[in-house]
């Protein structure tokens, strides 16, 4: 079958959706090219995706005042941990749509509709960019910037209000993945955060289990939950990783 695209010389990509159940493991260890040093990856998906990409959503802060915090929970999200079709086909990790503007490569993909037309990036550092110019150009956009820097919930809130995303629970969904990784440390440091490596083990919130419940089964307290994975209440959900370290 044969597309054309409204006449365009530019290259058009096309998604695979067997991609979705393609996972890319990373090399357990990366040299640090400043220190001389191995960089170790986790194998807890999250926290590798946040240790890939952490600086450079520090370096977006530090140039669109967007906090890092948000950009990360977003390409998280957005990306499903970097395994997702559209970060792994084409290193679109926020699932930006091409729109009228977009003169670059393009991949399709079902999403609201069949075959929508995503942008697609060489690396992923550019979609980290565009994500960044995509909210400073856009008016909608325009309230988030005078928020403070650390107010993480004012921004997520903020862009569910302006239509970022269709999710109803797109802003608590961020919040979560915020305070769970405590992903507001890269708001506030000038370095970026250094996750500790842990075999602690994880429990995979199923359906009637409480925080209580929880504390009980690992003989942990339930204030050492809460700290140990940044909860500000005792509401947990389906499917949300909680770790027990002793």
């Amino acid at each position: 079958m044969l597309l054309v695209s409204c006449g365009s010389k530019k290259q058009v990509y096309y998604a695979n959706n067997n991609l979705s159940e393609k996972t890319i493991k990373p090399k357990p260890t990366k040299k640090n090219k400043k220190t001389n040093k191995d960089v170790v990856y986790s194998s807890d998906p999250k926290i590798r995706y946040v240790q890939q990409f952490g600086a450079i959503a520090q370096d977006e802060m530090r140039r669109y005042k967007i906090p890092a915090s948000i950009t990360l929970a977003q390409g998280l999200l957005e990306s499903q941990s970097g395994q997702g079709v559209l970060a792994l086909k084409s290193n679109n990790h926020f699932g930006i749509k091409c729109k009228r503007n977009w003169n670059g490569r393009k991949v399709y993909h079902d999403d609201d509709a069949a075959g929508e037309c995503f942008r697609a990036y060489k690396d992923p550092k550019d979609s980290y960019r565009d994500h960044s110019l995509f909210l400073v150009d856009r008016d909608r956009y325009a309230s988030l910037f005078k928020l403070k820097k650390d107010d993480y919930k004012g921004w997520a809130k903020g862009l569910k209000k302006a239509g970022y995303a269709t999710d109803p629970s797109y802003a608590e969904k961020l919040i979560r993945l915020i305070e769970s990784l405590e992903l507001w440390k890269f708001d506030n440091s000038k370095s970026t955060p250094k996750f500790k490596i842990s075999n602690a083990p994880i429990h995979v919130v199923q359906k009637g289990d409480t925080l209580f419940g929880i504390s009980k089964k690992y003989s942990i307290s339930v204030a050492k939950i809460k700290k140990m994975n940044g909860l500000t209440s005792s509401e947990i959900q389906i499917g949300q990783r909680i770790r027990l370290e002793k």
